[in-house]
């Protein structure tokens, strides 16, 4: 199959699953062709199966602003005439999913192709369901030819917000479980001291809560020597660097920004704190769960699916700092505790997360939408 991929070229979990999923595909033999604003997040080695095109950008004073789209929609069909296209695969309906219907319908009727949107969360529990968005996100998806999301949490969620008239398809996020391994490594250069290590991987958005990791942690040092490692960037680092200066902690915390390989530095946590408002899916606790390492999360949204409590990591509401800081302490105080966490989590994610079932599962997809 020729397949067409758009996605958000940032360090999210969406573009990263985009960008596996692209990866996956091309090593089974379709050829991919992603279409974004900046080169995507992760593709970072040569494959002859996978075409990288960039969006041109308008440098004309009237189209400044909100042209994206528009811009995005051309490009769209200039490849997919080009190149045969079968399959558009969107990540996120506004405006990737948009855009593949406007460019869809530019197409002569011989050559169209199929839409595929697949749903990560902010797209509807923020963009759809602002009033002014809300039509043309229903729009999206009902012209679309499939509509797939991350969790059942979110397919039901944008059933009850939209209410389609056609069937949601669940098809959970995944990883390539072979790239994450097991075992703190000898020596962590983030802890020269051999203190407890907690790692928090974010965009720093609102939603993340970044600043519920600091109060945590601060609980947690003051029972546990400890380290916090803030991975990531975005508008919420710099309340994140104000707690931890009002708090006094600012020589127990290090941001180290965005790390492209995650694999490698994941290792080096005892625990990863995920105290968002919710998530949609949470491929940040998939990651550390694949690591061997327990996760301490918020029971809000798609991360039931992922952490299940009391085995792989711990669940409390939002915003329950303290209860965060017990179970902390709880797993950095007994090791065993804290290994056998990590081994469940690994063996969890190996059984329902593991990256050739479900990218047949979108393969699968694909044809029937082609037959």
């Amino acid at each position: 199959m020729k397949i067409g991929i758009t996605c958000h070229p940032s360090a999210g979990g969406s573009g990263i699953l985009a960008t596996e999923l692209g990866i996956a595909l091309a090593e089974r033999g379709h050829k991919v062709h992603f279409v974004t604003l900046e080169p995507p997040f992760g593709l970072v080695h040569f494959h002859h199966n996978i075409y990288s095109h960039l969006v041109p950008q308008i440098s004309y004073p009237l189209l400044q602003r909100q042209h994206g789209g528009l811009t995005l929609a051309a490009k769209i069909a200039d490849i997919a005439d080009e190149f045969g296209i079968d399959i558009w695969h969107a990540h996120y309906a506004i405006p990737n999913a948009a855009s593949a219907i406007i460019a869809r319908s530019m197409m002569a009727e011989t050559k169209r192709f199929r839409v595929v949107t697949t749903l990560h969360g902010t797209d509807i529990t923020l963009v759809g369901a602002d009033p002014s968005f809300h039509r043309v996100t229903r729009y999206t998806m009902e012209q679309s030819d499939a509509v797939t999301a991350v969790s059942q949490w979110l397919s039901e969620a944008t059933q009850r917000e939209f209410n389609l008239s056609k069937p949601i398809h669940t098809i959970y996020n995944f990883l390539d479980i072979n790239k994450y391994h097991e075992g703190r490594p000898h020596k962590c250069h983030l802890a020269p001291g051999g203190e407890k290590v907690i790692m928090h991987i974010s965009n720093f958005r609102p939603v993340k809560r970044v600043t519920d990791v600091v109060r945590a942690f601060k609980r947690v040092l003051d029972r546990v020597p400890a380290r916090l490692v803030m991975i990531g960037d975005g508008p919420e680092k710099i309340s994140a660097v104000g707690v931890a200066r009002q708090l006094g902690i600012t020589d127990h915390v290090r941001f180290i920004g965005v790390v492209e390989n995650i694999e490698s530095i994941l290792p080096c946590a005892h625990i990863v704190f995920q105290p968002s408002e919710h998530e949609s899916f949470g491929l940040v606790p998939l990651e550390a769960m694949a690591c061997g390492i327990p996760v301490i999360g918020t029971s809000s949204g798609g991360i039931t699916e992922v952490v299940e409590h009391g085995q792989t990591g711990y669940l409390c509401e939002v915003g329950e700092i303290e209860t965060m800081a017990d179970y902390a302490v709880a797993l950095l105080t007994n090791q065993e505790k804290a290994k056998e966490m990590g081994r469940k989590g690994r063996e969890r994610v190996k059984n329902l997360f593991a990256m050739d079932e479900h990218v047949k599962e979108y393969e699968n997809l694909y044809e029937e939408l082609l037959a």
